[in-house]
């Protein structure tokens, strides 16, 4: 009810009659349809992720998880001003319609003409202080009046709606109303989008709920989805019950209904007042209906900036006083008390037009961003976290959002240039704020990625090449390094070696953090002291310790950070489980790597004359020969497999171009194999020391019923094993940020 409520708040109701003009008739209710399709875009992201992290936060958190403590701070502060301003929009609102319902029955006579905006003012503090009031009892006690108030609206709406559909039945001829269907050309459309989102806000706010839900990673997003799809038909209805309501060539209605309506200051009342028999009973009708929505959305927004005022303090983004809570009512008491102080400034202060068309553009980009969240936080730690919703056909919703939302965020300009003005003003003090006074005070998070030990260096000059060296132990360091010697010489690379500390799920990040001082730091620091003793004389080296849930991500993070462009790693060659091919570790950052990666098993101090290299006419095989060419010695043989591909044919060409990059060694050419048969073919080739194999699949392997063929010849090889993965253009720079 909280979401239903949210929606249908004031909005709808001056975008009616404010629209109807720039598309016409038909054009309003396609502009709502589409709305409801493009809402239900970011719903499904705001309810897959509501569900995987039911924290109170919701964009902020998201935020946090995906890109980190920056971003993360400037879209909560966002998400309060936003909700905070919408608030202060509904209670004007309330009070304006309420005053002005008053005033017409001759109840207000008593107030003097020119005192009347400053007692609507007043009316519309008392409105906002009840309902602070209302939230500080508790999330029970709102979300009781909330769906009380919701119920009552939405009956009023449809009553409203379903006596227009009744009336376009018993009287045929007002359909014409709807000619021309399309007022200006279908381009108008999305301007007419852009002016109507804002009707489309609410759904995000039951994110905040969930800490305070039952059941949340089941009913949080149904709530959002059910939600956008009941509001979305009551708007449909609303609209078509606007535009039949008034007659042609009735009393005063001397054009075309349509543009009557949007002539009219008030388009959406003028034209439900002669949807009945008694004009009287329409005005009370759609005045009370946006009593109703004005005051059920108020409700919700005082609760979704408190929310996410109370996040920011809680991690310590703003000060700690934000995340008090109330020991008897166990709310947020003094984030809804700063809450309330920022509604009722810009209510009794401030105008709030451009304001709230500024809280529209941020909302935009907030479920810009939320979608953006959606799409990286599933592609690196879906492993990781517990879904109780996956929206269907990922990411095709998320990604028509993404296109669009920045484009209707745009076309607000033509409401208020503003708006633009106040949203920069309002992100760049947040951005002072995380500058100054955040970053020094945020306190790490469970999904983070802590840095314990770091030691860095200037990159010595000509060392464009970046390498990163997960080392897990002392013992696998030196089989690991001496092998990297031979593929790194020549390159003028620059070494980082990493040592990852997992964290146990009972405890948290920053226990683990006071608890890993002495222990983790001493073994990290052994294995990476071997491993820079072979290292140190031939490259400039950097070293880093890091506390992480995933092993995997953690290594992901740490070469996106540092943009590397090869990881090499080592692996037993076990398979552990019957979920992974390799590994839960290697899996992940086969899955996910935004650069090359070199896979070492058993190479430790061995010296390879013969080594066998499969090719598979892709763009690892260059790579593998390279490879090859590096860990061979001299006067040694290197052997091409081919592996027969059903789309390409191995040409002599290619094979040469292969020769070309093999120096001082001899390069034999074995008979191709069909895929089919590798396994087998491979017997034959047991005579060799090395085995250069490319990485074949790199989807995330847990999800696949069929292990990849690399992954099936890995374990069936017995002697070494190097295995390759070449990043793919556009497809790595992707991963570098997703």
């Amino acid at each position: 009810m909280m979401g239903v409520g949210m929606m249908i708040g004031a909005g709808v109701f001056i975008g009616i009659g404010k629209n109807i003009p720039i598309v016409g008739p038909g054009g309003l209710i396609v502009t709502f349809a589409l709305n409801t399709i493009l809402a239900l875009c970011t719903a499904m992201s705001y309810a897959e992720l509501s569900s995987a992290i039911p924290k109170a936060g919701g964009a902020y958190n998201y935020t946090r998880i995906a890109f980190g403590r920056g971003p993360s701070f400037v879209g909560g502060w966002m998400e309060w001003f936003a909700s905070s301003v919408a608030g202060s929009m509904y209670a004007i609102v309330f009070s304006e319609y309420t005053v002005g319902y008053f005033k017409a029955l001759g109840l207000l006579n008593w107030i003097p003409e020119g005192l009347f905006g400053y007692f609507e003012r007043f009316v519309a503090a008392v409105i906002i202080i009840f309902f602070i009031y209302i939230n500080y009892r508790g999330a029970s006690e709102t979300g009781k009046l909330g769906a009380v108030i919701t119920l009552g609206q939405c009956l009023f709406l449809l009553f409203i709606g379903l006596t227009g559909v009744y009336v376009a039945t018993t009287d045929p001829q007002r359909l014409t109303n709807f000619s021309p269907f399309i007022a200006s050309g279908w381009e108008k459309i999305l301007i007419s989008m852009g002016f109507l989102y804002v009707a489309f806000e609410g759904y995000e706010v039951i994110a905040q709920a969930g800490e305070e839900a039952i059941n949340p990673r089941q009913n949080l997003p149904k709530a959002m989805i059910y939600s956008v799809i009941i509001v979305g038909v009551i708007y449909a209805l609303v609209s078509f019950a606007a535009v039949i309501a008034v007659k042609q060539g009735s009393p005063g209605v001397d054009t075309e209904p349509w543009i009557w309506i949007g002539n009219q200051k008030n388009g959406f009342g003028a034209a439900i007042t002669r949807l009945f028999p008694w004009e009287a009973m329409g005005s009370f009708l759609a005045t009370l209906a946006v009593i109703f929505a004005s005051t059920s959305a108020l409700n919700a927004t005082i609760y979704s900036a408190t929310r996410a005022s109370y996040a920011l303090g809680r991690d310590r983004m703003l000060p700690k006083v934000f995340a008090a809570i109330s020991k008897k009512r166990r709310t947020p008491h003094t984030a809804l008390f700063f809450t309330a102080i920022v509604i009722l400034l810009n209510a009794v202060l401030l105008p709030t037009e451009g304001v709230a068309a500024s809280a529209s553009i941020m909302f935009l980009f907030l479920f810009l961003i939320v979608n953006l969240c959606a799409i990286k936080i599933r592609l690196n730690m879906g492993n990781e976290l517990r879904y109780g919703y996956l929206m269907p056909l990922f990411p095709l919703f998320p990604l028509i959002a993404i296109i669009l939302q920045p484009i209707l965020a745009f076309e607000l300009r033509q409401i208020s240039y503003i708006s633009w003005i106040v949203a920069g003003l309002w992100i760049g003090l947040g951005i002072l704020i995380y500058v100054f006074y955040s970053r020094f005070r945020v306190t790490p998070t469970e999904d983070e990625i802590l840095v314990l030990e770091e030691r860095e260096e200037v990159p010595a000059a000509g060392t464009e090449y970046q390498v990163i060296i997960p080392i897990a132990n002392p013992k696998n360091a030196l089989s690991i390094v001496r092998t990297t010697i031979k593929l790194c010489s020549g390159r003028e690379s620059q070494i980082k070696l990493l040592h990852m500390v997992p964290v146990p799920d009972q405890l948290s990040l920053y226990d683990a953090k006071k608890q890993s001082i002495e222990e983790h730091l001493l073994e990290g620091k052994e294995a990476l002291v071997e491993a820079m003793l072979y290292l140190l004389p031939r490259f400039p080296i950097t070293t880093t310790i890091r506390h992480c849930r995933n092993i995997g991500r953690g290594i992901i993070s740490a070469a996106r950070e540092k943009k590397t462009d090869l990881i090499i790693m080592g692996w037993h060659g076990k398979k552990t489980d019957l979920k992974h091919s390799m590994g839960s570790i290697l899996d992940y950052v086969i899955s996910r790597s935004p650069c090359d990666i070199i896979i070492l098993k058993d190479c430790g101090t061995k010296s390879f004359t013969k080594i066998v290299v499969p090719l598979f006419m892709n763009q690892s095989d260059n790579f593998a020969v390279d490879v090859a060419e590096r860990l061979c010695e001299p006067s040694g043989i290197i052997s091409f497999l081919p592996v027969e591909n059903k789309y390409k044919a191995f040409t002599e060409k290619y094979i040469s171009e292969l020769q070309a990059k093999v120096h001082d060694k001899k390069v034999k050419i074995l008979k191709a194999i069909s895929p089919h048969k590798m396994m087998y073919s491979l017997k034959s080739v047991t005579d060799n020391d090395l085995l250069v194999l490319s990485i074949l699949n790199h989807k995330q392997l847990s999800h696949l019923k069929k292990i990849p063929l690399h992954a099936s010849i890995a374990h069936a090889w017995k002697k070494p094993l190097v295995m390759v993965y070449k990043s793919k253009g556009f497809i790595s720079w992707t991963k570098r940020w997703f």
